[in-house]
This record gives structure tokens, sequence and C-alpha cells, in this order.
């Protein structure tokens, strides 16, 4: 018996349990044999992690500056007091001023100018566009190469990931800031040849750590036992082995966003 009161009525509830199929049936009726609809909740992983990150006032305040941030750098053109690309905009007679220095139009600089007179302010919001581009577009692009080499070295072992591993510790011993200027001397300026260098630089460091989780899982008995069902390689690679790697990217990539902006 099942006691839960519902609508007034506090008599035992009958509970029967089956199975059919794959299924598991409930069936909870009153005393007088009137049966009580119940309404199951499932959570998908995916609410239950959004959930588990709102919960947390310190994960909540980080999300809300990242979106005002991002904000910011969206609406660039709509925010910002001045253009800092547009020449007329800019008097030369108005630069060094200090912060809250009144403009000729009646405006405010509120940060003040810089040596040509550009708002310093305005200068921020644009800037925030390409900075984030930038580590955003580097970030993705070295992630998906990384995790395929990782994955690859990881799952297929041998000669394979000796190979690709001794690649990564070459590029993992010279320093990140070298290797960055030396391309960026060979391909030259542009933002484009900006994000290749920081490909470059950071590809390994995801390969390294997705090929470290990837070694953990792979020895787990639902690996073998997908090899067991006879499924294919790619389906156990992106299919279950990928899923339980993706924690410490989502860590490691979070940080090489900030790097590879303040590169």
């Amino acid at each position: 018996n099942l006691f839960a009161p519902e609508g007034g009525h506090t008599g035992p509830y009958t509970l029967k349990i089956g199975i059919t199929g794959n299924r598991l049936m409930f069936d909870i009726r009153r005393e007088d044999g009137a049966p009580v609809i119940v309404h199951l909740m499932s959570l998908t992983p995916f609410r239950r992690v959004v959930d588990d990150f709102f919960a947390n006032p310190v994960a909540t305040f980080g999300f809300g500056l990242l979106c005002l941030i991002v904000f910011f750098a969206i609406f660039a053109p709509l925010i910002s007091p001045q253009n800092p690309y547009d020449l007329a905009q800019i008097d030369v007679m108005e630069g060094r001023l200090p912060p809250g220095s009144a403009t000729a139009t009646g405006g405010t600089f509120w940060l003040g100018t810089d040596d040509q007179g550009r708002d310093m302010l305005s200068a921020i919001f644009y800037g925030l566009r390409i900075s984030l581009a930038v580590g955003a577009a580097s970030t993705v692009l070295a992630l998906v190469i990384g995790l395929a080499a990782g994955l690859t070295a990881a799952y297929l072992g041998g000669r394979i990931e000796a190979m690709v591993m001794r690649v990564v510790d070459i590029q993992l011993s010279f320093p990140a800031i070298l290797i960055a200027l030396i391309l960026i001397a060979v391909l030259g300026q542009g933002t484009g040849k900006v994000i290749a260098a920081l490909v470059t630089i950071q590809w390994a460091y995801y390969a390294r750590t997705v090929r470290a989780a990837a070694m953990v899982e792979k020895r787990r008995e639902y690996i073998e036992a997908a090899r067991g069902l006879g499924l294919s390689p790619a389906r156990i690679i992106f299919r279950h082995l990928l899923p339980n790697c993706l924690p410490p990217l989502i860590v490691v990539a979070a940080l090489q966003v900030a790097s590879a902006i303040a590169l």
C-alpha cells in the first residue's frame, strides 16, 4: 500500500509494478479501485547540467557577466559614443583628455581619450568584438583538431599513438608566445593569420587532455560491452567515448579562450 493524500483522500493507495518489454509500468489505484494519474517528469542529461549550473551562484554570476560582455561586443556600434575607426568623428585636439571630459558635441568621454582623440570606452567596446571573435574561433578550431588527434591516438594506440603524442610533445616543448610570434612574422598580419597561429599553438593542449581522459574511459566496462556487441569503432568513439571525455575539455577550452585573447 502506498499512502499519499490526493484531493483530500487519505485512504490507502495500491501500487503495482510490472515490466512489459523494456518498460517499467506503474499502476496506482485508490482503495475504491479508481485509478490515480501520475505525471512523471524525466530530465534529459542536458537539462540536469543546466539546472546544476544555475544552482551555483558563482556560475550564474559568471554567466551573466559573460552575457553582458557579449552584449557590449555585438551592439558596440549602437551603444558606443564614438566610432574609433571613423576618422570624421575623431578630433586630434581632444587627445589625452581625462575621464569625464566633455566633448565638442555635448557628450562625455567617460574613460577619457588617447593621443589621437579616440574615446577609450568606445575603443574597448569595438575591441571586444575582435577579441571575442578571435578567441572563440581559434578555440573551436583547435578543439576540433586536438579532439580528433587525441581520440584517434587513445583508441587506436600502438605506433599511431606514439607518433601523435611525440608531435604533441614537440609542440608543447616550445613557448607558446615564441611560436605565435614566428608564425605571425611568417604569415603576416590579419585576423585570419592570428587565428591560424593560435590554433597551431593550442591544439596540442586539447590532444593531450582528451587522450588522457580517453585512456581511462576505454578501459571501462561499457566500452568492452560496446566492442562485444560488434559496434563500429566510429560509433564507439563518437557515441560512447567522446561524451565521457568532454568535462575536462570544457574546462581547458574555457581557459584557452582567455589565453588566446591575452596573446
